[in-house]
């Protein structure tokens, strides 16, 4: 089965963080490419060790945008 989850990554200091929203599992990396391969592992071992999260639907998914403001 395929999952689509949001995900959002941010630098923190040398290091990128990323988190994928719906499930709270969050991993890092030194590169946006590395993040994203750790995330995909984790959350692959969350699924396989929380057999109520297979019920998970991406219909459900949050909405995530951005923000532009201006501010002075």
């Amino acid at each position: 089965m395929t999952y689509t989850f949001a995900t959002v990554i941010n630098q923190e200091g040398s290091w990128f963080v990323a988190r994928a929203v719906d499930l709270g599992v969050v991993s890092q990396g030194k590169t946006v490419s590395e993040a994203m391969e750790n995330l995909k592992e984790a959350a692959t071992l969350y699924l396989e060790n929380n057999p109520r999260s297979k019920k998970l639907s991406s219909k459900n998914a949050p909405f995530v945008t951005t923000l532009e403001l201006n501010y002075a």
